[in-house]
């Protein structure tokens, strides 16, 4: 049987264009390669995990306009189930206008009607939690939602996993009913009050998320892999060596690739060399959901790197 994940989250149309370099304040540069790609954190992710081989169904909100209903098709292209996705008239869909320079981005969010999704949705959508092996979450939807999905999650012996983006305070309250937390390095300052400037700083900063009652951490450090506790003690996964096109979406196909795996059993150590090799191949494409690769693809990826990982 398919691993059953649900991501509650957001879906946004990213309006990208690319240049040789970011414009300072009241400058103008030339761009080039503009295009609109589907794309949102939340919807990111499910498409990872879709791709992954899992049954994914998504919990979210779009504008009745045409950017809403192409996100909801590209979704439904890809598999993932968007019955759970609200559909309103009064208000927009989400927007991300990316400048992408030299494989590095900059992102401008218009949260538009994601932050429409309540916890009242949530609570219509209990069943559906309660059935999966793994509940994934952002924060690019209002805190409440959040907090509301995860303990709905925890109470029912869902495994979840919270991905601390865009970067904002969060009360020990939420954190207890996160499983994994997965922050990249400017998320995990602003959450921990360390900042990441060698592996005892970083070391620090996962003891953090323990003592405030999250069960594991894993911190994504880009091109320098990742770090985890594992039996306490502190563990480095180095990443692939790859030319990186787009950066956008990789921290969403790395957390889509940590769900499918832990519904799939494994553990951080046993999942981690896989999501580094989803978030390498991410990097090499243009693009938020172009870019996220399909199973078959990380297979020969692991194979030619002499990787061996079960997935």
């Amino acid at each position: 049987m398919k691993s059953k994940i649900v991501v509650v989250g957001s879906l946004n149309m990213d309006l990208v264009i690319r240049t040789d370099s970011l414009p300072r304040m009241g400058e103008t540069v030339i761009g080039k390669d503009f295009a609109m790609v589907p794309g949102g954190k939340g919807a990111n992710q499910a498409v990872a995990t879709a791709r992954l081989g899992a049954q994914v169904a998504m919990i979210g909100c779009v504008g009745n306009d045409l950017f809403g209903n192409k996100l909801v098709d590209t979704l439904q292209e890809n598999h993932v189930d968007t019955r759970y996705i609200k559909r309103l008239d009064d208000v927009s869909t989400g927007i991300a206008v990316i400048t992408v320079n030299r494989g590095d981005n900059c992102i401008i969010l218009d949260s538009g009607a994601n932050y429409r999704i309540t916890p009242e949705d949530i609570e219509a959508c209990v069943e559906l939690i309660a059935g999966a092996d793994v509940l994934v979450t952002q924060l690019e939807i209002p805190l409440d939602t959040v907090e509301a999905a995860l303990k709905v999650a925890k109470q029912n012996g869902v495994q979840t996993i919270l991905n601390p983006a865009p970067a904002q305070k969060l009360d020990d309250g939420l954190l207890g009913a996160v499983d994994v937390i997965l922050p990249n390095e400017s998320e995990t300052e602003l959450l921990t009050g360390i900042p990441l400037r060698d592996e005892d700083s970083i070391g620090r900063a996962l003891q953090v998320f323990q003592e405030k009652g999250v069960a594991e951490s894993v911190i994504t450090l880009g091109s320098r892999g990742t770090a985890y506790l594992s039996g306490g003690e502190v563990q480095f996964a180095s990443s692939f060596p790859v030319k990186a096109v787009d950066t956008t979406a990789a921290g969403d196909s790395f957390v889509g690739a940590l769900a499918v795996r832990m519904a799939q059993g494994a553990g951080i150590k046993e999942a981690v060399h896989f999501c580094n090799a989803v978030g390498a191949l991410t990097v090499t494409r243009r693009g938020a959901q172009p870019s996220l690769p399909a199973l078959s693809e990380v297979e020969e990826f692991l194979r030619k790197a002499g990787v061996c990982t079960p997935v």
